[in-house]
């Protein structure tokens, strides 16, 4: 005969509910764990007086009666387990263990039997009903009724409210049949009403959920919250757990009240009572009781007179009357030497104290994870930053819990205090040291896709397409557009027109020359049509600039994304051609990125052949065009718009192709006496260099 006997998938009635937990009976005692809350049914073996089988709604159920009037009900086991149960009840608790049907004849007329804290409605021997007394919230009579209401439990899919009793009148004197039922039923009962004063007042308490300040007056059976708006009355039956926790200033500490089921305020419910006190508020504490009541009830666990600090105070009382173990956090300690980490969980930014069995958020929401109900824990990079981290869990029901901006300091104290509790961590390669966990945190390039600079490339193609019918002038136009790329090109098409020091000392640094250029670049030019009209200037015979891969993929895309939306904008078209390449699969991207290098080869293969042979032939054919256009159109001033492309052209080829033989416009316009030859190139050299004149000095000029 094995000396224990585990059975899983077990449901004990709560207040209405069914939770599902795990029994398991040893020869000391029966222990019933339950999945939901946590909470634990200890009996000592000692402590049995009596077991019933019966058959029940969910199979087969268990009932233990206890010597001090207790009942305790299992229902989920198989026909087939009896033997193996009634066996192990008389080998080890020396118990019968009884078989008894239930009653199903459906009759309304029978008799009250009250049994420790049952009531058992019973037609002849067999029970119909039974109803536990510490479910009973209230009980009132009429004339020959008793009407007993019940404690609700949100979990309950279908809640009893109440049930009446017809108590028909007897003809013994002096002895009321109705008043007798209600009073052993509120002998039993758990009903919240004070039926004497309280046994001390703890007054302005600062309570962070519910919020606000109540006073809190302690009962022998509840607890009374009285606040200027809303009253609480919450029965010690009702709470699971308390813990005491110090908040990271170590000046305060967390009173935290767990509470199943939780109290109500509308549709609000509130799982946790969280009490917020200073550490240097101290109180002197008589309670309302006599001296022998007190050693008597309490043993030593109180006195009647009491001093201290006032979070002792309240959690000293607290634990006597409920008579439960106060947790505390375990041997964590974060970055910064305190027991918990700051963190945000959903909206607000709270505590999260990791404890020896379990997870305990503050304050908004309150969550308690226990260990045993984890499926398993991850640490993920922060959504904004690489210099916090998320710890998630997800519980075995499917819940997830994610616990965000964590300094990354608290890394490797969070990861080694899951790691020794055994945890199951979902990505646990993570952790090679903080440097290696937070280069992963970093977003790769590879695939990374700006779909901003692709589209204000894409634009600039377009307008260029519009302004200029050459068919090459589009294929630079992305390059042109790109953020932090050094060109010639953008850089001289915003000149100022008046300054002293572009025009006078083309050899000044870049330092001098950018403030003047970024004056007027919206005011009197316009960019855009000079940019195009600019690259008109550049030598047809120089290589391309290869494309990107995006590029070549959007040129062959184009017109299957127009066809696929007819009518789509051109900001719209680059918007999706941006959302199609970045959803592209990588191994498609490959393809492109293939033909991106290969012009990339291409390309440089080309520049090598153009900068050794064909620049300077180029360059030559270039200024002799230029001769020939100016002798044939002059160029105008300023007012002129005509006049300024050519002069926007000269100036950009000018740096590149004169070399040694460039003349500044000082020296170009004091030789006016050249002639021949000299005197052409002079006057080009003036043109090429000098900015456009004043309007002035246009006005003389045409003269």
């Amino acid at each position: 005969m094995a000396d224990t006997l585990e059975f899983n998938e077990i449901y004990q009635e709560v207040k209405g509910s069914m939770n599902d937990g795990r029994l398991r009976l040893s020869r000391q005692s029966v222990i019933f764990k339950n999945s939901k809350t946590g909470k634990v049914d200890n009996i000592q073996a000692s402590e049995l007086a009596e077991g019933v089988w019966r058959r029940v709604a969910l199979g087969h159920g268990l009932k233990l009666l206890t010597k001090n009037g207790h009942v305790y009900k299992y229902d989920g086991f198989r026909e087939s387990e009896f033997d193996k149960l009634s066996e192990f009840f008389k080998t080890h608790y020396r118990l019968e263990l009884a078989e008894k049907d239930l009653c199903v004849k459906g009759w309304n007329w029978g008799t009250v039997k009250f049994g420790g804290q049952l009531l058992s409605f019973d037609i002849g021997e067999q029970p119909v009903f039974e109803v536990p007394l510490s479910n009973v919230s209230q009980c009132t009579t009429g004339k020959n009724e008793v009407t007993l209401e019940f404690h609700q439990n949100d979990d309950a899919e279908v809640s009893l409210m109440e049930v009446r009793f017809y108590v028909p009148p007897t003809q013994e004197d002096g002895v009321d049949p109705v008043e007798a039922f209600a009073q052993n039923v509120l002998s039993k009962a758990d009903v919240i009403q004070a039926t004497g004063d309280a046994i001390c007042i703890f007054r302005e308490l600062q309570c962070l959920t519910p919020r606000g300040r109540y006073d809190i007056r302690i009962y022998p059976t509840f607890l009374h919250l009285h606040g200027k708006t809303f009253d609480y009355k919450i029965p010690y039956t009702t709470v699971l757990r308390l813990f005491f926790l110090p908040h990271k200033d170590q000046r305060q500490m967390f009173f935290v009240i767990s509470l199943d089921p939780p109290i109500k305020q509308g549709q609000t419910r509130y799982h946790f009572l969280i009490l917020l006190f200073s550490k240097d508020e101290d109180i002197s504490l008589t309670l309302n009781m006599k001296e022998d009541e007190v050693e008597k009830r309490f043993e030593g666990r109180l006195t009647k007179n009491m001093s201290g600090s006032l979070y002792e105070m309240v959690s000293r009382v607290m634990k006597a009357l409920v008579n439960r173990k106060i947790t505390v956090p375990g041997n964590f300690l974060g970055h910064s030497g305190a027991q918990c980490i700051t963190c945000s969980f959903k909206a607000s930014s709270g505590l999260l104290y990791p404890l020896e069995r379990g997870f305990i958020y503050v304050h908004k929401p309150p969550v308690h994870i226990r260990f045993d109900e984890i499926s398993f824990v991850n640490f993920a990079r922060g959504t904004t930053t690489t210099r916090s981290f998320d710890f998630e869990i997800e519980t075995k029901q499917g819940t997830q819990y994610t616990f965000s901006s964590i300094e990354r300091e608290e890394y490797g104290k969070l990861f080694d205090f899951v790691n020794a509790k055994k945890l199951n961590i979902k990505n646990r390669g993570l952790k090679e040291g903080m440097k290696q966990s937070y280069d992963e945190y970093a977003d790769s390039d590879d695939d990374s896709h700006d779909a901003y600079l692709e589209r204000m490339k894409e634009e600039g193609k377009i307008r260029e397409n519009a302004n200029d019918s050459s068919d090459d002038s589009g294929e630079e136009t992305d390059e042109s557009f790109n953020p932090g790329e050094e060109d010639d090109d953008v850089a001289e098409e915003f000149d100022s027109n008046a300054s002293a020091s572009s025009s006078s000392n083309e050899g000044d640094s870049d330092e001098k020359k950018k403030p003047a250029k970024k004056a007027k670049i919206v005011k009197e030019r316009k960019p855009r049509k000079k940019q195009s009209e600019s690259k008109k200037g550049k030598d047809p015979n120089a290589p391309k600039r290869p494309m990107s891969a995006y590029m070549l993929w959007l040129n062959a895309s184009r017109e299957k994304i127009k066809s696929d939306h007819p009518g789509i904008s051109i900001t719209d078209l680059s918007k999706k051609a941006g959302e199609l390449w970045k959803g592209m699969s990588k191994e498609k991207k490959e393809e492109w990125d293939h033909k991106a290098e290969d012009a990339k080869r291409d390309y440089e293969k080309a520049m090598k052949e153009y900068s050794e042979g064909g620049k300077l032939e180029s360059s030559k054919k270039e200024k002799s065009k230029k001769k020939k256009k100016k002798q044939e159109k002059p160029a105008k001033g300023k007012g002129d718009k005509k006049g300024t492309p050519v002069k926007s052209s000269s100036a950009k080829t000018s740096p590149k192709l004169l070399g040694e033989n460039f003349k500044s416009k000082e020296f170009v316009s004091s030789d006016e006496s050249s002639s021949g030859e000299s005197k052409k190139e002079d006057s080009e050299e003036e043109e090429i260099a000098s900015t456009p004149p004043s309007s002035a000095e246009s006005a003389s000029g045409s003269d």
